[in-house]
């Protein structure tokens, strides 16, 4: 296996769990919180989408699909388009509210589409290519690509625990 294979069957399993963990709830079992300080499932799936969107559009150089595809005005959230709601506090985690777990993966799959288009057609020389330099040491590629996965990773399987702490 290559790295564009590897990259494929990751992100392919991270949208496998996501469904997994969506489906068949309505929008007050995607919204519940175990305390007034936890995330949602909504908000999570939310989150790890909105992540991967930004950074491999980042990346990638194109447009995020948020806005590309209007998500964002489908979703139609309280919060600004750039928001990925990274640093979000407890009260803005409440305000997010989605209708249907379809929206949510409606979303996430067309983010996965693209990030698959990317991934597919990457070599093990272009993982070497710095991606942001603002850290010490410069940030590669497929160093972004292992941040977005361990994030998306620890996303989904929270909200996998929420879910069987709802549903039990």
């Amino acid at each position: 296996m290559n790295c564009a294979g590897l990259l494929v069957d990751a992100f392919g399993r991270i949208r496998t769990a996501v469904h997994d963990a969506v489906d068949g709830l309505d929008a007050d079992e995607l919204a519940a919180r175990l305390d007034e300080g936890a995330n949602s499932i909504a908000w999570l799936v939310w989150h790890l989408t909105r992540i991967q969107d930004d950074h491999v559009a980042d990346v990638a150089r194109t447009e995020q699909i948020w806005t590309a595809q209007d998500w964002f005005g489908r979703f139609s959230l309280p919060f600004a388009a750039r928001a990925t709601g990274y640093g979000h506090t407890a009260h803005e985690v409440a305000r997010l509210r989605v209708p249907s777990a379809e929206l949510l993966t409606g979303y996430h799959d067309a983010v996965h589409e693209r990030t698959l288009e990317f991934v597919g057609a990457l070599t093990d020389a272009d993982l070497d290519r710095v991606v942001d330099e603002a850290w010490t040491p410069p940030v590669t590629l497929g160093v972004r690509l292992v941040s977005v996965l361990a994030d998306d990773l620890q996303h989904v399987g929270q909200a996998a625990f929420v879910r069987g702490a709802l549903l039990r």
